[in-house]
């Protein structure tokens, strides 16, 4: 006789009937007539969350300002083509916590050293003023109360720079300058050393060079022109706004 296992025509045991699975709540599986238990974390009221989200997102932001990059805004042309009136332009900082050190051909932002600039105005007593301070202290915006300015390093601490017809020299070497604005030269008419920078400090020139005030303009200060490096933010690494000149310098500028 042949036997069928498993067919679709099998009886059915006549065993006793198999007790009911207890379902995952630890019933029987019938209904009890609970809501089931509800599930999840519990959500806090929006007028809660919103001003939470808020402090964090001032946070995140202020490490970026203080550890990654600063944002300012160029406010002339003494550094144009590479960089034009109201661009703005992202300063590697993370390059200074890393041991970063100003080298002649990059572009840097410093804060004035004194008189390079004009005083500005204060907007600080009123409403709008109040909230770009704050915006400005987390980075979202540039900075508002002191006043930074955009040039590039010719030479540093102990080397010597001169200018004579069209030709800059740093240390008796002709300086190629591929970056100057179209129809200036080195010199812009304005001869001047040999000056040797002090130690600590960096000599800076805009390559605008027949409309930048930089270090050749203020040589009767402290540094003889030069700027402290305890005055440089950083190197400007690119132009992120306007989107239309945005631009990468790389770690250091170029």
């Amino acid at each position: 006789m042949t036997s069928y296992v498993g067919t679709p025509d099998a009886e059915p045991s006549t065993g006793p009937e198999p007790s009911p699975r207890p379902d995952a709540e630890g019933g029987s599986g019938a209904p009890t007539g609970r809501a089931p238990r509800e599930r999840g974390r519990r959500r806090w009221p929006w007028w809660v969350e919103l001003p939470v989200m808020a402090a964090v997102g001032l946070v995140v932001a202020l490490v970026i300002k203080t550890c990654l990059f600063q944002v300012f805004t160029i406010p002339s042309g003494s550094m144009e083509n590479t960089l034009r009136i109201h661009d703005r332009v992202a300063v590697n900082k993370l390059a200074v916590l890393t041991g970063w050190e100003p080298k002649p051909g990059e572009p840097v932002v410093f804060r004035d050293p004194g008189n390079w600039l004009p005083p500005q105005a204060d907007t600080s007593g009123t409403l709008p003023g109040a909230f770009d301070a704050v915006l400005s202290f987390v980075g979202l915006l540039p900075p508002k109360d002191d006043n930074y300015l955009v040039k590039r390093v010719i030479a540093t601490g102990g080397q010597t720079v001169q200018c004579a017809g069209t030709v800059l020299r740093v240390d008796g070497h002709p300086v190629a300058e591929p970056y100057l604005h179209a129809g200036d030269d080195s010199c812009s008419g304005l001869d001047f050393g040999p000056v040797t920078v002090p130690q600590g400090y960096v000599w800076v020139e805009g390559d605008h060079r027949s409309n930048s005030a930089d270090s050749r303009y203020h040589r009767d200060g402290p540094g003889d022109g030069a700027v402290p490096v305890a005055n440089v933010v950083g190197p400007a690494a690119a132009v992120v706004w306007p989107l239309g000149h945005v631009d990468w310098f790389g770690w250091s500028g170029r």
